[in-house]
């Protein structure tokens, strides 16, 4: 799953965003670019859950592929 994270912009958000992301899943597979300000999840949640995760950390994502 491909989110497109348009407030993520540096070190900080991205290590917020894998955090989050691992204390939900923590088997999940985090991959954060920021140049593109998009972020990869392989997990066993569903994009809805992983969403939700984000946006709970502060980050809006929306689903891109």
């Amino acid at each position: 799953m491909k989110f497109s994270v348009p407030e993520m912009s540096c070190g900080h958000c991205t290590a917020a965003i894998e955090q989050a992301v691992k204390a939900a899943d923590p088997t999940a597979d985090i991959a954060c670019d920021l140049p593109s300000r998009s972020v990869e999840v392989t997990s066993q949640l569903s994009a809805e859950a992983i969403a939700k995760t984000l946006s709970d950390a502060g980050y809006e994502a929306t689903l891109t592929a």
